[in-house]
């Protein structure tokens, strides 16, 4: 099986060192550079707006080389942190073996790696966002004994100049394929690359938001990913964002993770899949269905999902997708196989079923019955998440479902088998709770939370005021009531935040 893994991996590191991932070492590193001629060594990291940062190293000579990957590198941490003084600036970025690809971009043999942020004192950084994440897993694991994994559903529109050949019919672009679609090549790229540099990859499709004005055309896409380590999650998502972008920038069309590109239009969100695991167990369902265990995780996310929108919802267009009757949520509560609740139990495989033999008689060896591939999917955040803080907040989130007494009669009392937002249903609707409507808003109930995040000292208090700061400073708290039906003002405050993160 390990043999499988690393011939079957098309990672290049993993395949010519012969090991995983995880097991990278500095002298692996050292190697795999000297065999493939590497010339330079990019040193990555995540700053306060969330983009992927670059530090680049010419490699002239091995003592150099071992010095770089023993010690790291000086930044200047107040131009990447607004919180940090720039009179005690310095930090040190470190490089996590494990993460280490090559660049399929650059023109000369290169070799980038992830980094982590540490102190003048040697520790790490504690409000660097890759620290908070870290520091709510091993809570996370400590308090309930699970390990907790996730993946993201990464939402995307590519806008290009209009093609008048094969035009698609007006947000049915679900699956679509080509030659009924311009850019399956882009996403078909994209994925060979993300596999190449790491990412755990599900599938990619196009997705249902497709239209074109006079002079563009806009086609949505997904690519979905497959449960890991909630730091490898992270990293994954941000490493495609990136590659998406240099696709779009070598094709000359533009990539957009905005949650809303024009009213009326599909948004793209990013959704994200949960599952914990214990001993390489599934612990959301059994052969009869989903796990108290697993009501309980969802009823900690529930209760902590107003300020949750702080981390995954950070731009007023945000507000804009979050609106009844579009497939994104607005009320608090949760179901099977629904996509009007928050919190969707997608079809998971419970059931020991022939398919495979129904579908194909001439298979005559047993199929085995392979458990573990259920997950609970939190439809509320979209492109603009600060994705190391969100993650750690829903971690932190299901966490206190796990260890709350009342957790399971919270669960069933926010459960739905409706459409929330059908008008048979409307005293259903008007007995939850509703998701914020604006940045604003959103502050608000991350302020009332605050306590909670900083619990066990994984948010540090000044993480927390920076969200608060940045959202209110948006002053949209009447925005819905102001925009309405204002769509001149609406496409100038999409515009304006189209590359927001």
């Amino acid at each position: 099986m390990r043999d499988l893994e690393i011939s079957m991996n098309p990672n290049k590191l993993v395949k010519h060192l012969k090991k995983p991932a995880r097991e990278f070492t500095k002298y692996d590193i050292i190697k795999f550079i000297d065999d493939h001629h590497i010339e330079m060594l990019n040193f990555r990291y995540v700053g306060e707006d969330g983009k992927l940062k670059t530090l680049n190293f010419v490699i002239t000579s091995k003592e150099y080389l071992e010095s770089i990957l023993s010690t790291g590198e000086r930044v200047d941490g107040s131009s990447l942190f607004s919180y940090i003084d720039a009179d005690f600036s310095d930090l040190y970025v470190i490089p996590r073996f494990r993460t280490a690809y090559v660049n399929p971009f650059t023109p000369q043999p290169t070799l980038d790696i992830l980094c982590s942020f540490y102190t003048k004192e040697g520790k790490p950084l504690e409000s660097a966002p890759e620290y908070i994440l870290k520091k709510a897993s091993a809570q996370f694991t400590k308090d309930t004994g699970y390990t907790f994994k996730a993946m993201g559903e990464l939402e995307y529109y590519i806008i290009s100049e209009k093609d008048d050949l094969y035009v698609s019919k007006d947000q049915k672009g679900y699956h679509e394929s080509s030659p009924f679609t311009n850019w399956e090549n882009l996403r078909t790229e994209a994925l060979l690359i993300i596999a190449q540099c790491g990412g755990k990859i599900k599938y990619g499709h196009s997705e249902v938001g497709n239209f074109h004005t006079d002079t563009h055309k806009y086609e949505q896409n997904e690519i979905e990913f497959t449960p890991v380590d909630a730091e490898e999650a992270v990293e994954q998502l941000i490493i495609s964002k990136w590659i998406l972008r240099m696709l779009g920038q070598k094709y000359g069309a533009t990539i957009s993770f905005a949650p809303k590109i024009t009213v009326g239009k599909a948004g793209s969100g990013l959704h994200i899949h949960m599952m914990i695991e214990k001993d390489g167990t599934n612990y959301m369902v059994n052969e009869v269905g989903l796990t108290d265990i697993a009501k309980k995780f969802i009823a900690g996310i529930l209760g902590k999902a107003q300020s949750l929108t702080a981390f995954g919802n950070s731009i007023p267009t945000s507000y804009l997708r979050l609106v009844p009757h579009q497939e994104a949520p607005t009320m608090i509560c949760w179901g099977d196989s629904n996509r009007s609740v928050l919190i969707r139990v997608p079809l998971g495989w419970i059931a020991r079923t022939n398919m495979i033999k129904d579908a194909n008689p001439q298979e005559r060896a047993d199929v085995p019955y392979i458990p573990g591939k259920q997950t609970v999917e939190l439809r509320s955040p979209d492109g603009s998440a600060d994705l190391y803080h969100l993650m750690a907040g829903i971690i932190l989130a299901a966490k206190d479902g796990l260890t709350t007494k009342d957790s399971l009669e919270k669960a069933n009392r926010m459960y739905v088998n409706v459409n929330v937002f059908d008008d048979k249903h409307k005293e259903l609707y008007d007995s939850l709770n509703s998701l914020p409507i604006s940045c604003y808003e959103s502050a608000e109930w991350l302020e009332k939370d605050s306590d909670f995040y900083q619990k066990d000292g994984v948010f540090p208090q000044g993480t927390i005021n920076g969200f608060v700061k940045r959202l209110k400073a948006f002053d949209d708290k009447d925005m819905n009531e102001r925009l309405f039906k204002n769509y001149e003002e609406i496409k100038k405050i999409v515009d304006q935040y189209i590359h927001h993160m």
